[in-house]
């Protein structure tokens, strides 16, 4: 599902959690199975050269990483050759893997979020990976847990993970010493992160304690789960009928309403969550929980910071990760067969770690974060390895195609509690009526 450069990575790399489109999607689906032709051409060249398409939906340096790994995997695979023509940013990929599907002319791989995988992979033309991910050389066993589940839906392997990353919450050092306060340490509450927000705040000098976005997309919303998921809820019921957070999800808004009584939170109104990150940046703001894909502007911004995983109610580790997909689709046996050969080759430890340090991801295995790129990358950025060692307790959002429908309202009631309109238990009735709703849509 992609900020960096200021550094490496897509920007807005967390406008890239919008959830959205399912419907759009499913059309396209419709549209497949209704008998449209499989994108043009087999690929295979005059010299038997196979041409694959690839929408990486990267900007900046990211882009560059991605053109550099292409072309030494085609120095090594002379056989298979990677075109990175076409395609549109992360921000717009699903949109566009949507017409796509729908007119018969797809690429062979394209940078699908984690969030919108369930929906794509309603079609049929998107490429099975469970058995080559069992008998290949990808390192499947050793990916993190987030990895493995981000990409499984149904119990079957739908996509290789492309990028992973986990929330954590970085401070200003500055602003604690101003306000006499100590830098929080792993273990603390949500209760002791709402008065420490109530703390860093000063209306007369414009400081916030802390920052969420209210747009009311999945960028609001994920933040939230990881309480959710500590109070025992979860997205969906065990039924798969309705939600599974009632009472965990008031209680988790409990939190929201708390900030926002205090006046502690900035109420960043723009997708993509820049404004929160410039006020933070700028030293008006305490807190901000945030991935690391951040770590290179605060750096930048010569700011001394402290990273500290987020609080619980439980005082257990707790956090949510929002892996990217590398996704394939069939043009054919030997385009298919090349797209597995370079995604699989994409997503080694030698070749992930380079990814990880230029283009901001965690490592997607322990493997990879054994690798000596990564081991110094680690060293030279102070913070990282909070959310390296964050990963191993952090879950992810189902992969299901009514999970848009259920992040908007979602998105709907924390906003409405951020803005005052609202109290958590009348929010969560209303998203448990619209979600309930869409989860009763035969899929």
């Amino acid at each position: 599902m992609t900020a960096e450069p200021r550094a490496p990575g897509p920007p807005s790399r967390r406008g890239v959690l919008r959830a959205g489109g399912a419907g759009a999607v499913a059309a396209a689906a419709g549209g497949v199975l209704a008998g449209c032709a499989p994108g043009a051409g087999d690929g295979v060249g005059s010299d038997g050269r196979v041409t694959i398409q690839m929408w990486h939906g990267q900007t900046d340096l990211a882009a560059k990483v991605i053109k550099s790994l292409a072309a030494e995997f085609e120095r090594g695979h002379p056989d298979i050759r990677v075109d990175l023509g076409g395609g549109v940013l992360a921000d717009a990929m699903l949109q566009k893997v949507t017409a796509a599907l729908a007119a018969g002319s797809y690429p062979d791989i394209a940078y699908v979020f984690g969030s919108d995988l369930a929906s794509v992979a309603r079609s049929p033309q998107v490429v099975d990976l469970t058995a080559h991910v069992r008998r290949g050389p990808t390192p499947w066993k050793n990916y993190w847990a987030p990895a493995r589940d981000a990409v499984t839906v149904n119990g079957r392997v739908r996509a290789l993970p492309a990028l992973l990353d986990c929330l954590a919450v970085v401070c200003n050092k500055k602003l604690f010493a101003d306000a006499g306060l100590d830098l929080p340490e792993a273990g603390w509450t949500w209760r002791e992160f709402t008065d420490t927000a109530r703390r860093l705040t000063d209306p007369g000098k414009g400081r916030f304690g802390t920052g969420w976005p209210g747009t009311g997309d999945e960028d609001t919303v994920w933040r939230l789960w990881p309480l959710v998921w500590d109070l025992g809820g979860d997205v969906i019921a065990d039924d798969g009928r309705s939600i599974g957070f009632v009472k965990a999800g008031v209680r988790a808004l409990e939190v929201v309403q708390d900030l926002a009584r205090d006046k502690s939170v900035y109420l960043d109104p723009k997708p993509g969550s820049e404004q929160m990150y410039q006020v933070f940046l700028s030293g008006r703001m305490g807190m901000v929980v945030t991935a690391p894909w951040q770590l290179p502007d605060i750096r930048q911004a010569k700011m001394d910071y402290h990273v500290v995983p987020l609080p619980s109610f439980s005082r257990r580790p707790m956090t949510i990760s929002g892996p990217d997909t590398w996704t394939l689709f069939d043009n054919g046996e030997a385009r298919t067969k090349a797209a597995r050969t370079f995604v699989t080759w994409l997503t080694q430890p030698a070749q992930d770690s380079r990814w990880d340090v230029e283009a901001g991801s965690l490592p997607l295995s322990r493997r990879s974060e054994d690798r000596p790129a990564w081991r110094a990358h680690a060293t030279r950025t102070p913070g990282l390895s909070v959310f390296t060692e964050a990963v191993s307790s952090a879950r992810v959002r189902p992969v299901h195609p009514a999970y848009p429908r259920v992040s908007r309202a979602l998105g709907q009631a924390i906003v409405s509690v951020l803005l005052g309109r609202s109290s958590p238990a009348d929010a969560v009735r209303r998203c448990a009526d619209e979600s309930n709703a869409a989860l009763l849509i035969p899929r």
